[in-house]
């Protein structure tokens, strides 16, 4: 299965899951319009084809004790990007990294239990390049499920 044969079914039931990873199989049957054994044969299928991935739960990061987040910016030279890497995937304030274009080599979400612990942090990569800190006042878009292309309007 691959993008290619994403019906409307696939995506009602893509829908549910992203609504509620947790559902009853049952549930998801009816978001789905098929029955529970048709339903699992096709939410197997999108897992095998790497489509659904990680049933996971969201924690508030501020309930949770890090109440301070922010993007950071690091530019790094490429000797030095797999030890970056590295030390990224074993700090626990990152919550996601992405390698992009522009002026950045990486991007990060990251919490701190406070602003000492989000600079103290910022310390332990500075080494590995020039950062950019950009802190999150709020977040008046978050984090949505995918729809399919060409569904919803774009501007």
């Amino acid at each position: 299965m691959d993008k290619n044969d994403l019906d409307d079914i696939a995506w009602r039931l893509l829908r549910a899951l992203q609504e509620d990873a947790r559902a009853p199989l049952k549930t998801l049957a009816q978001a789905a319009g098929l029955s529970v054994a048709a339903t699992a044969e096709r939410l197997k299928r999108l897992q095998d084809a790497g489509i659904a991935q990680r049933f996971s739960v969201e924690v508030d990061a501020a309930k949770a004790g890090y109440p301070v987040k922010a993007i950071v910016g690091i530019t790094a030279t490429q000797p030095g990007k797999k030890a970056l890497l590295d030390r990224l995937r074993q700090a626990p304030e990152v919550l996601e990294c992405h390698h992009v274009a522009g002026a950045d080599s990486y991007m990060m979400t990251v919490v701190a239990t406070g602003l000492a612990d989000l600079e103290r942090f910022i310390g332990t990569i500075n080494g590995y390049g020039e950062t950019r800190t950009s802190i999150v006042f709020s977040t008046p878009i978050e984090r949505r499920g995918v729809v399919p292309p060409g569904v919803g309007k774009r501007t």
